[in-house]
């Protein structure tokens, strides 16, 4: 996968998470994902485990992704992410901005594992 059809392949995965559609987006990877960032405490392993943190993600944060850069892998089919997204509690009108990176591997069109890199200290004006 060449780097433009990389940037149009994520610019549709965030699309879906920017949709808050837990469906849409588990849709997004593979059945046997292995999914993790600085909010998980571990390893999210497989689609149902997905779906259940998307759930809880979905019903406590209102989020929106934009890709700022597309790095692709050389040896593996997938690359380095880098993104910028704004989170704020639902009703609220205080929002986070937050820079950060996601570690893709793909299969075909699909994410395989996504590790996710950010400060999470950025939520504390939130919480």
């Amino acid at each position: 996968m060449d780097k433009k059809e990389l940037i149009k392949l994520s610019e549709s995965i965030l699309g879906a998470w920017n949709l808050q559609d837990v469906e849409k987006t588990v849709a997004c990877y593979t059945p046997d994902l292995q999914y993790r960032d600085p909010n998980t405490r571990g390893i999210v392993n497989g689609a149902d485990a997905m779906r259940r943190y998307l759930t809880k993600l979905f019903g406590v944060w209102e989020m929106h992704w934009s890709l700022r850069e597309v790095f692709p892998f050389t040896e593996v089919q997938g690359g380095a992410f880098l993104w910028h997204a704004t989170l704020k509690k639902p009703g609220s009108e205080k929002i986070a901005e937050v820079d950060g990176m996601d570690l893709v591997i793909l299969e075909g069109t699909r994410i395989k594992r996504n590790e996710v890199y950010f400060d999470r200290a950025v939520l504390a004006s939130l919480l």
